[in-house]
């Protein structure tokens, strides 16, 4: 499938999801959005792709934040609608997803973009990159999942010195808050998250998605998240990935993983 806001690249089991809008430093409008969950869709239904690193177009820009002309005259009602819908079909999709997603920050990663590399489930950052969710300066806050992810990423504290204030921060910032995993030079970037991935990638892919859901429990409402755990671990005794992994470790070899 052809898009007119993302590039898809493959590199092996690895599928690259690239906003490209580099002229608007890849704000994120309805279309890109509703481009991005099809991609996500596609993505995480397709056999042939483990893993997926979302980046931006372009040296400057991750995604420079959502696109504010499309907030103009919008009320209440529309307001909630944006949130809802992009929470919905994007950002709550990435996090929730059965595969692991990587972000690629590559510049700056504000507002939306910001909120978009934390629905991610690792994040490796540019040295060069700048973070923030300037949202107070327009009268808004966060409404794609912000003030709880930050929260559960830097602690509330720093999430409302971040969120009140609309500071950027630098990737050295972001990596000792705990907002992002590594920073690497531009020119490593990619290289850094495909290692990441490709490492993932050799385990079993059953565990990876069980793990995904476990770890994702911890922070929703109304979930225990220990009871979610053992459903999970019990749920793995049923494949036969666990099979191979028991028989390889009592081998002395690699397993040999199916995701079965």
């Amino acid at each position: 499938m052809s898009f007119q806001n993302l590039l898809i690249e493959h590199k092996e089991r690895i599928q690259y999801i690239i906003i490209n809008r580099e002229s608007k430093l890849n704000a994120l409008n309805k279309a890109t959005l509703a481009e991005l969950h099809t991609a996500l869709s596609d993505a995480f239904s397709n056999p042939k792709v483990g893993g997926i690193i979302i980046t931006g177009a372009g040296q400057k820009a991750f995604v420079a934040g959502a696109d504010i002309s499309e907030f103009k005259e919008t009320g209440s009602e529309g307001g909630g609608e944006i949130a809802r819908q992009g929470q919905t079909l994007v950002f709550d999709v990435i996090e929730n997803g059965n595969k692991p997603v990587v972000a690629a920050i590559n510049g700056f990663a504000l507002g939306g973009g910001l909120e978009l590399a934390m629905a991610c489930h690792i994040r490796v950052a540019s040295e060069n990159a700048k973070m923030g969710l300037p949202e107070v300066t327009l009268g808004l806050i966060p409404g794609y999942g912000g003030t709880q992810r930050l929260t559960a990423l830097v602690g509330k504290g720093k999430a409302l010195e971040m969120i009140m204030t609309a500071d950027m921060i630098t990737a050295a910032d972001a990596l000792q808050n705990g907002l992002v995993n590594h920073i690497v030079s531009p020119e490593q970037l990619r290289e850094k998250a495909e290692e990441i991935l490709n490492k993932i990638l050799m385990r079993a892919p059953l565990a990876i998605a069980a793990a995904i859901t476990a770890v994702n429990a911890a922070a929703k409402d109304g979930v225990n998240g220990f009871e979610t755990e053992k459903e999970q671990f019990a749920k793995c005794f049923t494949t036969k990935d666990l099979q191979e992994g028991i028989a390889a470790f009592l081998e002395k070899r690699k397993p040999d993983f199916k995701g079965e």
